[in-house]
């Protein structure tokens, strides 16, 4: 049995949002250093990217990885560049999607910012942050 997405959207839309925050995110001059001092193939990203995202609003099961440890082992990641980074990906939602999507998206968004924020404040290594609230 398959769960329903948890808002209407299409694979294609997500793999533009990955693209056009990346974007983004490779000339912005607080942002583009720390992600590019791990990543050398962008496209690679953005399609890792893009399967996390497909798990997480369409159920897919493509994604195989822990955010929470990645951004711990790479060491340059801090609390704050959250803020900035959910704040280009609002600005991409904004201009990407359709309001409710982009709504809806964004309070995912927030709710995993907020779950990686405050495992890298308390050094978490337990797990992914709850994609769902209770």
């Amino acid at each position: 049995m398959s769960l329903p997405p948890r808002f209407p959207i299409t694979a294609t839309e997500i793999d533009r949002v990955v693209a056009a925050f990346y974007a983004l995110v490779r000339e912005h001059p607080g942002l583009g250093p720390v992600f590019a001092t791990h990543i050398a193939d962008w496209a690679a990203h953005e399609a890792k990217i893009a399967r996390f995202w497909r798990n997480a609003i369409l159920f897919e099961r493509g994604y195989d990885g822990n955010p929470m440890q990645i951004h711990l082992a790479a060491g340059n990641v801090r609390p704050p560049q959250f803020a900035i980074w959910l704040d280009l990906f609002d600005h991409v939602l904004q201009v990407e999607l359709p309001q409710e999507t982009a709504d809806a998206w964004s309070a995912l968004a927030h709710r995993i910012g907020r779950g990686l924020r405050f495992g890298l404040e308390n050094n978490n290594t337990d797990g992914p942050p709850q994609l769902r609230t209770a």
